[in-house]
């Protein structure tokens, strides 16, 4: 009996270790083609597709039988801290990047261990935030842009380092937490570490051979365009902008679109002027990564509103006119709906609040230029309130749209402020220079409101808020993935649960409590048929700083159980 069952356990691990292999062995090259045409069964890039939907059509799991889903395996990562980034899958094989530049190689039906890749971080190295937002795929190859400021090819089939490429010096206060977006066999990515001084930028690689293509800086030197913003000698040397999310992309036009950060240090009177192209959408040409156009959400930026996330693409309504668009919720508060032309011009056509605010008393109908309360806006010595704080109406979780229902779903938060007055403060490379010191951020909250976090979905056409999710004891810090099922999974809420939307009425369907809080992006994908979704549980960074000060505050919990978790669920028997 014991023989028969030792017998059968090591067929069972033959078994595994076959399908493992064969999974690696029948591994399909990621192309240009896959990139634009990415098929329903397989989730290829960060949100999805280059318009940056974060939609999936696969409709297996739908709103009628949503309520049967169970998880079918999960896989600890090994590591605490924030887990941000999105299962990515190709042809059955599911790559999970982590806190501390660690990347998983999965089988994404069975759950089973393919290959492991841990980057050794260099000796006295720090980040503000040890986490990743996911890797890129292209060819056989999987990209990690490392915490240290290092792009590292891997191989796909064997997690082995292929090449890497330093990217900047991470003794001067720079490092990378962003996926990469591939265009046309180039690996574009960006840099964090706008509260160290830096100046921020787009670069290239050629996904080949590692060797750098172009690179692309947002704040201007003087003489270049924009330049003249920077009333200040100097200031543009360390003037932020970094580009710490990942861009969008219109293979039609081969136009980049990117967003950008704060400006450095965070109190615009340090460094007078509009301050291009702090907060910011950039467009860029794909092959050269020249600039052609851009949009400034609002000038000389104080309030560390980064513009963060760029926008996505999509065709809208607008005075009975469809305009090839861009629609980006912004941290600062308001919904923008811009317009994108072939050549790459970015044009204002309407925003709206989607959150109460108090800094703009309006925007410019032409220009989409913000007025600004001077009363709401910190200087140096100056102590002033703003509404929403810091962190916005959002921060930098993914939006997602679904072109059946046309709605627009916004993981959002309110009823919270900042009270800043700024300094100025010695700069030394690689340390925290914003002109204020993290005991100084002040941060409060309306204690007789309902609700701080909430989800909204708005009709893109009309601007029309359609419905919204209200979170009584918990800030929303979810990225938001639909699909062709109308339905919207999300995680984001300190309850630890992961939760499934009807998409068109809001109505939530099913719900699952996770080992911790969940503010990875979701994913979707299909393996043999059975369609599967993905999610890592893993809280931490800024929803774990965010939540000690709520429980100083109001009273919640102080701690939201840390530690990631890869969770796939499909419909139950």
């Amino acid at each position: 009996m014991k023989k028969s069952l030792l017998y059968s356990g090591l067929a069972a691990l033959m078994l595994v270790a076959t399908t493992a292999a064969g999974r690696c062995a029948d591994y399909s090259p990621v192309t240009d083609a896959r990139l634009t045409h990415p098929e329903p069964q397989n989730w290829l890039m960060t949100r999805g597709s280059y318009a940056g939907w974060s939609y999936s059509p696969l409709e297996q799991i739908n709103s009628n039988n949503v309520k049967s889903l169970t998880p079918v395996w999960t896989f600890s990562t090994g590591v605490d801290s924030g887990h941000e980034a999105p299962p990515i899958v190709n042809n059955g094989v599911m790559f999970v990047a982590t806190p501390y530049s660690q990347v998983i190689a999965l089988d994404a039906a069975s759950g089973n261990l393919l290959w492991r890749y841990r980057r050794q971080l260099p000796d006295g190295f720090s980040a503000l935030h040890n986490t990743s937002r996911g890797v890129a795929l292209y060819g056989d190859k999987v990209f990690l842009p490392a915490l240290d400021a290092t792009l590292v090819a891997l191989d796909a089939k064997t997690g082995k380092v292929a090449w890497e490429a330093k990217v900047e010096d991470w003794k001067t206060g720079y490092y990378m937490t962003m996926a990469p977006l591939i265009v046309k066999g180039k690996v574009l990515v960006g840099i964090a570490g706008g509260e160290f001084g830096v100046r921020g930028f787009i670069e290239a690689f050629d996904a080949e051979t590692g060797k750098p293509a172009w690179k692309t800086y947002t704040i201007p030197e003087p003489g270049q365009p924009g330049s003249e913003t920077w009333k200040k000698a100097d200031t543009w040397k360390r003037g932020g902008g970094s580009t710490w999310m990942t861009g969008n992309y219109d293979p039609k036009t081969n136009i980049v679109y990117w967003g950008t950060g704060n400006g450095s240090p965070w109190f615009g009177d340090q460094r007078p002027g509009d301050n291009l192209y702090t907060s910011s959408t950039v467009a860029l040409d794909g092959d050269t990564g020249k600039m052609v156009g851009h949009f400034q959400y609002h000038q000389n930026e104080s309030w560390d509103w980064d513009a963060m996330n760029a926008p996505m693409l999509l065709d809208y309504e607008h005075d009975g006119k469809k305009v090839s668009g861009l629609f980006s919720p912004q941290r600062n508060g308001y919904m923008y709906w811009l317009a994108r032309s072939p050549e790459g011009e970015i044009d204002f056509v309407d925003a709206k609040a989607y959150v109460p605010q108090d800094v703009f008393r309006g925007i410019d109908a032409k220009t989409g230029r913000p007025d600004v309360d001077e009363a709401h806006k910190p200087g140096t010595g100056k102590s002033a309130q703003f509404c929403p704080g810091l962190w916005g109406g959002k921060d930098w979780p993914y939006e997602a749209y679904n072109p059946k229902t046309g709605l627009v779903y916004i993981p959002s938060n309110e009823n919270h402020c900042n009270t800043l007055e700024g300094k100025v403060a010695e700069y030394v490379p690689g340390q925290w220079w914003t002109g204020v010191d993290i005991p100084d951020l002040h941060f409060s909250v309306n204690k007789k409101a309902g609700f701080y976090g909430e989800l909204q979905a708005y009709d893109v056409n009309t601007g029309k808020r359609v419905w919204r999710d209200l979170y009584s004891s918990s800030m929303m810090w979810g990225s938001v993935l639909t699909t062709g099922g109308d339905l919207l999974f999300t995680g984001g809420t300190n309850d630890r649960d992961f939760r499934a939307y009807d998409a068109t009425s809001g109505e939530e369907l099913w719900h699952f409590k996770t080992n911790s809080g969940i503010i990875a992006p979701p994913s979707t994908f299909e393996v043999n048929g059975v369609q599967y979704v993905a999610v890592v549980s893993g809280y931490g960074v800024d929803a774990a700083f965010q939540q000690g000060l709520m429980a100083n505050l109001v009273g919640w919990q102080k701690d939201v159980p840390q530690g990631g978790v890869i969770w796939v669920f499909a419909l139950g028997h």
